[in-house]
């Protein structure tokens, strides 16, 4: 299978990376790298994640701290989304 990471959760692993950085580079390089291999477990494993609280995705947790958001169609893995797990998931959406 092909993971392909969207434009928008590729935004969010460059904010967690920002964010990280800010403070602790190596801890940034550390925890993107967890991303990285979680990803690719779920080329070989697509259905590894649970589902997820939106209908048709699955949900990753590579870090005690982090949820990959995905949706799996045909031979293609699509990251939806990196989450932090305090925060709100899904979005509420007035």
């Amino acid at each position: 299978m092909n993971v392909v990471w969207t434009p928008e959760a590729r935004q969010d692993r460059a904010d967690v990376w920002n964010h990280i950085a800010a403070d602790n580079p190596r801890a940034a390089v550390r925890l993107d790298a967890l991303f990285s291999a979680a990803a690719a477990r779920l080329a070989e494993h697509p259905r590894l994640g649970r589902p997820g609280g939106i209908p048709g995705t699955r949900e990753l947790v590579p870090h005690e701290s982090y949820r990959l958001v995905y949706e799996v169609e045909r031979e293609t893995v699509w990251v939806l989304a990196l989450v932090h797990t305090a925060r709100q998931w899904p979005p509420v959406r007035e």
